[in-house]
Order: C-alpha cells, then sequence, then structure tokens
C-alpha cells in the first residue's frame, strides 16, 4: 500500500478466529451506537419503545451469550 518492498514472505495465513473476533466487534460497537440516542431521550420514550429497547438489548444478550458459547471470543 505505502509503496516500500515487503521483506519475507508476504502471503502469510491468518487464522479465520481473528476475523470473527473483529466482526463481533464490530457489529456490537455499532449497535451500542444505537442505543445512544435512546438513552438521550429515554424520559421521552413510550412504553412501547421501552419494550422494544429491552428486545433489542435481549437480542444483543442473546448474540453475545450464542458467540461466547461457540468460543468465537476466545483470542487464542
Amino acid at each position: 500500500e505505502c509503496g516500500i518492498e515487503t521483506v519475507g514472505d508476504t502471503w502469510i495465513q491468518f487464522k479465520v478466529q481473528y476475523y470473527i473476533f473483529a466482526l463481533i466487534f464490530v457489529i456490537f460497537d455499532v449497535e451500542a451506537v444505537f442505543l445512544f440516542p435512546i438513552a438521550a431521550a429515554f424520559d421521552q420514550l413510550t412504553m412501547f419503545a421501552v419494550l422494544e429497547v429491552v428486545l433489542f438489548v435481549l437480542i444483543l444478550a442473546v448474540a453475545l451469550a450464542y458467540a461466547w458459547r461457540k468460543g468465537a471470543l476466545e483470542w487464542f
């Protein structure tokens, strides 16, 4: 990318687990951004909106538990 000649073998194989870990981080990071406006306007939300937020957080919790159980959060 920067034009410097590489030293050694340029084709190295990375573990797929690193990509999965990064993908899980990006997904949860983006979903956390969705929670900021809800937190800012929490006192103005209706009961239906609060239940939708609870459902959203439960889906996140189930996804996190699934990833944890599958071992996708293990770094090594």
